[in-house]
């Protein structure tokens, strides 16, 4: 039977990670190792010895970036262990999820590298998102209506909650468990740093290009997104342009120019869902799409 280890990054998100380990405790199958890697102050200090019938260990981590934290967990995983799998601390596994994902793995074929949990609870689409799956948008290679591929512009699309298991090219590492022999020549790059943002789909493409990605559908979970630790409306649109844009260019098979045609989409989606939703929260995101923009092309430090 496979061993599997957890790596759970964290920042001052204590009573998620509680919730977090609760449903690890009412799992029918537990995990062999949970490491906490702890960027908070105090953090989650003794929050082990509230969950005494788990295998965790804590780990502290400075400076904070969820990149650098995986890949720290990575390092001190147990020399028996099969597989690791990656768990943000806002997540809740379903009773049965962890023996339905092991389920797949034991009989999972060679060419397999990942997989995913599969998300109950999706977010919400804007009111304009239908602009995506324009003909136009579909031909310049913007969009699809397929789940989890990445496009020639850089983007990726949405993974869907699933009824059936099926393969894709990315998934967001949030739930997803690796085949550890994978994980020796394959770390989180780090130049994403702190809260990160598309560290898991550049992660998911270089392992994809020569092993199968699959999401479990029997394996559910759900996101209950923190709002502790993230990033102001205004950085985060800073960071989406300027992460898009290092993704793309790290990675020449992509299209710069057709990556600056879905920026600007991406924008004009958010301003025409600002005005119809009166949304005034998504000014500011709108402007730090702008503002990167602007220095990217304009070659200014963003």
């Amino acid at each position: 039977m496979k061993k599997i280890a957890f790596v759970i990054p964290t920042k001052d998100r204590r009573p998620e990670l509680r919730q977090l380990l609760e449903s690890f405790a009412i799992q029918s199958r537990r995990p062999d190792q949970i490491l906490i890697v702890d960027s908070g102050w105090p953090g989650c200090r003794g929050i082990d010895r509230e969950f005494a019938g788990l295998p965790v260990k804590i780990l502290p981590f400075s400076p904070p970036s969820a990149a650098g934290q995986r890949n720290a967990g990575i390092d001190a995983v147990a020399p028996d262990a099969d597989l690791v799998g990656f768990l943000d601390d806002d997540v809740v596994l379903d009773g049965r999820a962890l023996a339905m994902m092991m389920e797949f793995w034991e009989s999972a074929a060679d060419e397999i590298g990942g997989a995913s949990f599969n998300l109950v609870n999706g977010p919400p689409q804007p009111s304009m998102a239908w602009l995506k799956y324009l003909p136009l948008s579909q031909r310049l290679g913007f969009y699809r209506k397929k789940s989890g591929m990445i496009l020639p512009s850089g983007f990726q699309t949405i993974v869907q909650y699933l009824s059936q298991d099926e393969c894709v090219q990315w998934f967001p590492t949030s739930a997803s468990v690796w085949r550890r022999s994978l994980l020796s020549e394959f770390r989180f790059d780090e130049w994403f740093e702190g809260y990160s943002y598309l560290e898991d789909l550049d992660f998911c493409y270089r392992i994809g290009k020569d092993h199968k990605l699959m999401i479990v559908a029997k394996a559910e979970y759900r996101h209950f997104p923190s709002l502790s630790g993230r990033l102001s409306s205004y950085f985060f649109g800073v960071r989406e342009v300027k992460n898009r844009l290092y993704f793309v260019r790290k990675h020449p098979e992509f299209s710069v120019a057709k990556c600056y045609l879905a920026l600007f989409l991406r924008i004009l989606i958010s301003l025409v869902s600002t005005i119809q939703e009166k949304k005034i929260s998504y000014i500011p995101r709108i402007g730090g799409n702008v503002v990167a923009l602007f220095q990217s092309v304009f070659g200014r430090p963003s």
